[in-house]
């Protein structure tokens, strides 16, 4: 499959900025049983403790903790739905870029700083710091171009590759529901923020 170049990619930036503020939609979920698999779920638990129950990331090494283990802010990857969209080119494909959950919401840093929290279904989680950047994966699968659009000056105000996240209060998730900002005296006794 052809990517798009960077002249496609950016003729597309003002649509990517139309995603909504405050409240958006959880349009898909991808479980990572294993590296590289990949499990489209209509619903999900998240966990404290697991993130998404049945995906890896709990046990996945990261080079980011001093002791090698799972890098408890890196728990969730987001990804803006209409970015995943663009670069994937078809459907089937969003779940390649190897995030858990697609909305469609403004992920930008000036919408969605750290310590934002997010209700979805049940559930609540919690933008972190590190920041999520496209990796070697994201360009074999996407492009040069791609990799060096969603790290773009825009791309990186956006946050186009994405935003890291945990989870604060557990609860079950559904493709469809509303992905909302959650104030702090919305969010929950499990809250452990």
């Amino acid at each position: 499959m052809e990517h798009l170049n960077t002249a496609q990619l950016e003729s597309q930036l003002d649509e990517l900025r139309k995603s909504p503020l405050d409240a958006g939609i959880l349009k898909l979920i991808v479980c990572r049983p294993r590296v590289g698999m990949r499990e489209i779920r209509e619903s999900a638990e998240l966990s404290l403790t697991d993130g998404l129950i049945g995906d890896s990331w709990k046990s996945r090494p990261s080079s980011n903790t001093s002791d090698g283990s799972p890098h408890p802010e890196m728990q969730i990857n987001v990804m803006n739905s209409r970015a995943a969209a663009l670069v994937a080119q078809r459907p089937e494909r969003w779940a390649e870029a190897g995030d858990q959950l697609y909305v469609d919401l403004n992920l930008g840093s000036a919408n969605l700083p750290p310590g934002t929290k997010l209700g979805i279904g049940s559930a609540v989680i919690q933008v972190t710091t590190p920041p999520h950047t496209g990796c070697s994966k994201f360009m074999e699968r996407f492009g040069r171009d791609a990799t060096l659009f969603v790290n773009s000056p825009a791309g990186r105000e956006l946050n186009l590759r994405g935003i890291n996240a945990r989870v604060v209060k557990p609860g079950v998730i559904r493709i469809g529901d509303p992905v909302k900002k959650v104030a702090d005296h919305e969010r929950g006794e499990s809250d452990q923020a």
